[in-house]
């Protein structure tokens, strides 16, 4: 069984991990900042998002994108601080959540569907395409709590975490970043999936909460291996100098108040045998 490490502790709620540039950037959703961390342990902050940081990428040009959770919108990172990029408000009915922005700079962002915390009844929800000029348009729906994202190295295929339908779903895109075609990558049983990270055998490292592991799945549903985790696992990303670390968001629960107080998120790793692949 392979073992974590603690890489940085005393988050709020870590999520949406990304290497990126030499180092793993995440947000800290409940602490409301985009932070990075080198591997060494040390941590910087990037960056504030009042209204809660989810999903990060970035454009051809370097910039950041961050969606902005309980307000629905992407924002920009600019050299003179953080701008809109779009307003999902009339296309996500709630919180906006997990992003993948492809080679191109076109982002695709997750949402709730429907407010988790007070206890709604759950309902399908869309998935939403912005532009790199900032133009929203939905691209899928039905989905029942889109979340973790990843596009194939070929640029052709995006693989959604679906965390109420507990599997993973593909999409065919299209020249336009339209979804087409789609499919059921991997059905996951008990295991609902939230963060993801593809690897460069086609596998899908796949964060697991509720059920404190991590696992590595095939398509067509295979689990070729679990890591157990202490706490919970909410998110996963392959990266490091050769790609072949597994960095891991890991915390006690995901109630805002109890993570700001406690603060047990953290930052854990794992060395693997097979290296990180496409986007994120």
């Amino acid at each position: 069984m392979r073992a974590l490490k603690v890489l940085v502790d005393g988050l709020a709620f870590p999520e949406g991990p990304r290497w990126h540039h030499g180092k793993l950037f995440f947000s800290d959703m409940h602490a409301n900042q985009v932070c990075a961390v080198d591997l060494a342990g040390k941590k910087s902050v990037i960056c504030e998002v009042p209204a809660r940081p989810s999903g990060l990428g970035w454009l051809p040009d370097g910039r950041m994108l961050v969606v902005s959770m309980s307000d629905r919108k992407l924002l920009r990172l600019d050299p003179d601080g953080l701008k809109l990029h779009a307003d999902l408000s009339q296309l996500a009915p709630f919180d906006c959540n997990d992003m993948v922005v492809d080679a191109k700079g076109r982002a695709y962002v997750g949402n709730f569907g429907f407010d988790l915390h007070k206890g709604e009844k759950p309902r399908t929800t869309t998935l939403v395409m912005v532009t790199p000029d900032g133009n929203p348009q939905i691209v899928a729906d039905d989905l029942a709590f889109p979340n973790g994202t990843v596009i194939t190295p070929d640029g052709m295929t995006l693989i959604v975490g679906e965390s109420f339908g507990r599997r993973l779903t593909a999409f065919a895109i299209a020249a336009d970043g339209s979804l087409s075609n789609r499919r059921v990558w991997a059905e996951l049983g008990s295991n609902p999936p939230d963060g993801i990270g593809l690897d460069a055998e086609g596998a899908i490292w796949v964060a697991c909460p509720t059920v404190s592991e991590v696992v590595r799945v095939k398509e067509g549903g295979e689990i070729a291996e679990r890591i157990k985790v202490a706490t919970d696992a909410f998110a996963c990303i392959l990266g490091g100098p050769d790609g072949k670390t597994l960095f891991v968001a890991t915390a006690q629960n995901s109630d805002p108040e109890k993570c700001r107080r406690d603060r047990t998120g953290k930052i854990e790793t794992a060395d693997v045998e097979v290296g990180h692949a496409g986007l994120p």
